[in-house]
């Protein structure tokens, strides 16, 4: 028997990713949250949760969506880069473990001016 738990987590987290990237292909077009709903026919709140994970749109709505965005369906699953801020964490301190004591000041000096330039 499949543990319900482990795909109602494995379908959140889809549902996170994809939002995500909804959102990312709405700010590479440059158009406002409102501006997309307003194309969709659907209230900036529901737009919201999609972008927010909460739900997945069904498919019709799935084709508006990337039709409106000037993308092709596909483009609104491609979340391979998508990863959640621990994991991003995690790989960037195996990489830092690979650093010598000079390399290793080199970057937490290039990363602090960035850190303290925003």
């Amino acid at each position: 028997m499949y543990n319900y738990n482990i795909m109602a987590q494995q379908n959140k987290t889809l549902s996170k990713k994809v939002g995500k990237r909804i959102k990312e292909l709405r700010e590479r077009a440059g158009l406002k949250q409102f501006e997309l709903a307003e194309m969709l026919e659907m209230e900036p709140t529901n737009l919201s949760k999609i972008e927010n994970g909460v739900f997945i749109p069904r498919e019709e709505k799935l084709y508006k969506i990337a039709n409106s965005l000037n993308v092709e369906i596909k483009d609104l699953f491609d979340i391979d880069h998508i990863d959640s801020n621990e994991n991003i964490i995690q790989k960037i301190s195996q990489y830092l473990t690979l650093l010598d004591n000079k390399d290793l000041v080199f970057f937490y000096k290039i990363l602090k001016v960035f850190v303290e330039s925003k």
